[in-house]
């Protein structure tokens, strides 16, 4: 399954990719709650859906963070700059099931808002 979020880019790919680093997370998406270790592009964090091995990853446009001990393989992306919409910051998630439990297809689509919202107070500041 995959869910999509997006607003108004104010910042290019490399901005993206220098501001979000693991400390940040907490502070730019509601949905997750600490960063309980960091070590460069890999860490732990507790968030709604409880505690996983976090692995940061720079990409084309942005970056891709992956939850690498989730049954889920549940992975998100931040980019912009690219086609079609190259003036858009883009939140793609997925997980790795076609099918999935409504209550956590509700918690996907949160956790997608929930980077949007903190990405547009971000990008007022």
């Amino acid at each position: 399954m995959e869910f999509f979020a997006s607003l108004p880019a104010r910042l290019t790919a490399s901005e993206l990719q220098q501001a979000l680093d693991i400390p940040a997370l907490p502070g730019l998406c509601g949905s997750i709650d600490s960063v309980l270790q960091c070590e460069g592009d890999q860490g732990r964090i507790y968030c709604v859906w409880g505690e996983f091995n976090l692995v940061r990853t720079p990409i084309q446009g942005g970056v891709r963070f992956t939850l690498i001990n989730c049954i889920n393989a549940v992975t998100w992306s931040l980019t912009t700059g690219l086609p079609p919409d190259p003036d858009a910051l883009v939140i793609h998630l997925t997980i790795n099931r076609r099918e999935q439990d409504a209550d956590f297809v509700e918690s996907l689509e949160q956790f997608a808002q929930d980077w949007r919202e903190g990405l547009e107070r971000w990008q007022r500041t």
